[in-house]
């Protein structure tokens, strides 16, 4: 028998640690909850953009963690004053920039229930209630935006919960990669080659590589602002036949409906058409706008997808359902299986073995998942579809009325035609000789904008003009927020004028 080593410390209080006390967590997780509700509460107070520098939190943090308990207080403390400062409120109803990041009460909920179970979803036995859910919702919601049943468990596809979109391209792109390479062989793999346009998230081409395509091969396909910054069927043919006539195999298109730089949505349809002939796997990447569908009078820009192979979108941005959330649908989940499947011995068991139930591992990267689906219940279920249109729509008028005030003064233009609730627009100064100089002021207004911590805007260059955007968005915006900082930005175009 040994002995413990006199020499080691003792905590006599080491045999009363208890992690996870009933009563004490309710104990702090109503101050938390306090504290959540008067951040929320007051988030107007702090400045939009974080003014904090480089490397603030290094000096005023230990640099070892602590060897004894702190008190919770303690800890609170130091997230106010220290942790605080150096946060960009994406909440803000002041933040512009991006897109929006939004949030509500009920997927706060949901999330504090997928946290309180802890379920580890991978297979259906390990959280039978978390696939079956998961299958539920992702229904409801292409219910919601009309997918074809090709699309749903109740038809022949069905969808999965990823984390972002770029875990959705990626996933969709192996299967169609290994789907080729069936038919080809692993020594094509330099051949593939895969098409988007100039205008497409750049996780795309980070995706592309991850997946093992050639760069050299990854088609950045040229847009226009004449042509709304979508991609034309004529492009997109004439590079699939040019890869052809090169001796490379046309593999996947990803098409966007809601561009990052200006919303704009590729003709999804007339797309899917090219791809077809070719036999490209077609993905539909709306994580943005794609939201907007379940609005009838939005619902015309996914026409022409029964006609893809997949489509993704983030309900994170746009359906109040907290980071992260990434809806992909699939017309035929087999792909996802056999490009993505692993089987241990330690995970068989008889469900899975059966071929009756679904095991979600397969449909992802990792094998380890959340319990996600409960926040898009709570949502769709506290709200319902017709408060969930109301929000859509809400932020769409607002982003209307701020165009209309940029067109009121003669000094700003609209830049590219809105669609959702993006307005692009930029500052032309009367003095102003030339390209170089609108960018010159335009990047100066928007640092001095942002510099005031009191809303936050960012830019973009699309068909080579710099220019501004003004995403209306964020869950606590009103009509007011929008109005203020109309008026602080024709401030800082008033004081460049006078500079």
């Amino acid at each position: 028998m040994g002995s413990l080593d006199s020499n080691t410390p003792t905590d006599h209080a080491a045999g009363q640690f208890s992690p996870l006390d009933p009563e004490e967590f309710r104990r702090q997780a109503h101050q938390m909850v306090d504290f959540i509700a008067d951040y929320y509460r007051k988030i107007e107070t702090y400045p939009v953009l974080s003014q904090v520098q480089p490397a603030y939190l290094h000096s005023q943090l230990p640099q070892t963690p602590p060897y004894r308990p702190e008190p919770m207080d303690a800890i609170m403390k130091d997230v106010q004053s220290q942790i605080i400062p150096g946060i960009t409120h994406w909440l803000s109803p002041n933040f512009f920039g991006f897109f929006p990041a939004t949030v509500s009460t009920a997927a706060f909920l949901g999330e504090m229930l997928c946290t309180c179970f802890n379920s580890v979803g991978f297979n259906w036995l390990a959280s039978p209630a978390s696939t079956e859910l998961e299958m539920v919702v992702m229904d409801w919601l292409a219910h919601a935006l009309k997918l074809p049943s090709s699309f749903m468990f109740s038809g022949t596809g069905g969808g999965v919960i990823q984390n972002t979109t770029s875990e959705a391209v990626l996933v969709t792109l192996v299967a169609a990669r290994d789907r080729a390479l069936g038919v080809h062989g692993i020594d094509f793999l330099s051949k593939l080659a895969v098409y988007a346009s100039d205008q497409t998230h750049s996780t795309f081409s980070k995706a592309c590589r991850i997946a093992g395509i050639n760069p050299a091969n990854i088609r950045s396909l040229p847009t226009s602002v004449e042509g709304g910054f979508a991609l034309s069927p004529a492009v997109l043919r004439s590079a699939v036949e040019e890869d052809l006539a090169a001796g490379l195999i046309p593999l996947y298109l990803c098409t966007t409906v809601g561009t990052t730089s200006t919303t704009a949505v590729d003709p999804i349809g007339a797309l899917a058409d090219v791809a077809r002939d070719y036999g490209v796997w077609v993905h539909v990447d709306c994580a943005y706008g794609g939201s907007a569908c379940i609005c009838p009078e939005f619902r015309h820009h996914l026409n022409g997808v029964d006609l893809v192979d997949s489509v993704s979108l983030s309900p994170h941005k746009w359906l109040l359902s907290y980071l992260d959330c990434c809806c992909l649908w699939v017309k035929q989940p087999g792909s996802l299986v056999r490009a993505l499947s692993t089987n241990p011995e330690y995970l068989k068991n008889k469900p899975s073995e059966s071929s009756s139930v679904v095991d979600f591992k397969d449909w992802q990267v990792g094998t380890g998942r959340r319990f996600k689906s409960l926040r898009l219940w709570l949502v769709m279920r506290s709200y319902g579809l017709a408060n969930l249109q109301s929000h859509i729509r809400s932020d769409v008028r607002m982003a209307r009325m701020f165009e209309r005030l940029v067109r009121s003064d003669p000094r700003f233009e609209v830049t590219v035609p809105r669609l959702f609730s993006l307005v692009c627009f930029r500052f032309v100064p009367k003095r102003a000789r030339g390209p170089g100089q609108i960018e010159r002021a335009n990047r100066r207004l928007l640092d001095w904008v942002n510099g005031t911590g009191r809303a936050f805007m960012t830019h973009t260059v699309a068909g080579g003009k710099f220019m501004l955007r003004f995403a209306v968005g964020a869950t606590l915006t009103e009509e007011r927020h929008v109005l203020a900082a109309w008026k602080l930005i024709k401030e800082g175009a008033d004081g460049l004028e006078r500079s």
